[in-house]
């Protein structure tokens, strides 16, 4: 494994980190080495300043506590500086365009990192932005949680290729960057979700052409005892995401039976590993017994935001 700072520097084709499918497999395999590398550093105290003297602006449409003290940190940790930008306390909340705001903060920060609803604005800001664009979370992608967990999964199962991911619940930004993920490490993925949630087939399409390249197998299925049987990792998120709160009793009796609990989880692997985005509801899209078991690594998946997302800030912004 890579041992320095100058070592563990992943190398993007990309300028901008908006969904995995824009990168090689090689370039997501060189992103998690440079995360292990990282937390391995932080964990003997050792701290870079590659960063110094870079600032972050960070865009949030949506409340957050992972996106935000993560990225802040991690900056913080490189050297570098952050600064939390409302939308409530920009010109963009009045009506700016997205050009200006992108043209305007290009010429202040380093990079942007935007938490906001809808994809075609994070492409729109990277289109006229001349800094780095990070997609923090949009409707359609969350490519940073994904980086965590696979980072996760490779901590706790020392591989990532051949393993078998469940995820069962709404076809949303996790399930999209899921698939997207296992594609370009050779991770199978079944998603579970009821009719009428399923991911979009158009994302879903993309992610398997790409997985032609690792021989992932890519599956959709809305009965999730398919999903889960004999799996190696099982994923679950919130039924009712940011943006859909207003149909959270409605989903609640359509997703009844998509509930992650011991019933269910009694098909997989013995060793199952269980991984959830946060924010839990306990008693909805999981059981306390399978969250709070010893197969849960929540806790370690939400810290790894940070790990992988300054391999990210490291490759996009230190010095090439």
């Amino acid at each position: 494994m890579k041992g320095t700072i100058e070592e563990a520097k992943a190398t993007l084709g990309g300028e901008d980190f908006l969904t995995l499918l824009d990168f090689s497999p090689k370039e997501i395999q060189s992103l998690l080495e440079s995360a292990l590398v990282l937390k391995q550093q932080q964990k003997n105290g050792t701290f870079s300043e590659a960063l110094k003297g870079k600032s972050l602006g960070m865009i949030f449409e949506n409340a957050s506590t992972r996106t935000r003290v993560s990225f802040e940190v991690g900056m913080t940790q490189l050297g570098g500086h952050a600064l939390f930008l409302s939308p409530r306390d920009m010109q963009i909340g009045r009506g700016e365009p997205i050009k200006d705001t992108a043209n305007v903060l290009s010429r202040y920060v380093d990079a942007i990192m935007i938490r906001t609803n809808s994809h075609e604005t994070v492409e729109e800001l990277a289109k006229y932005a001349s800094v780095p664009v990070i997609n923090a979370l949009t409707d359609a992608y969350h490519p940073c949680q994904a980086m965590a967990d696979l980072l996760t999964i490779y901590e706790h199962k020392n591989t990532l290729k051949g393993l078998k991911l469940a995820y069962i619940g709404d076809g949303n930004n996790v399930a999209h960057s899921l698939l997207a993920a296992g594609a370009k490490v050779g991770m199978d993925v079944t998603i579970a979700s009821p009719a009428g949630y399923e991911v979009d087939q158009t994302i879903f399409n993309r992610a398997v052409e790409a997985a032609k390249e690792t021989g992932a197998k890519l599956e959709l299925t809305q009965d999730p005892a398919v999903a889960v049987s004999e799996a190696d990792v099982i994923y679950t998120d919130v039924w009712a995401s940011m943006g859909y709160e207003q149909e959270q009793n409605e989903r609640l009796q359509l997703f009844a039976d998509y509930q992650v609990n011991e019933t269910l989880v009694a098909s997989a692997k013995e060793d199952y590993l269980f991984l959830h985005c946060l924010p839990a509801h306990r008693g909805e899209e999981v059981s306390g017994e399978v969250i709070d078991s010893v197969h849960s690594a929540v806790y370690d998946q939400a810290e790894n935001r940070l790990h992988a997302q300054k391999a990210i800030l490291l490759s996009l912004l230190s010095e090439k």
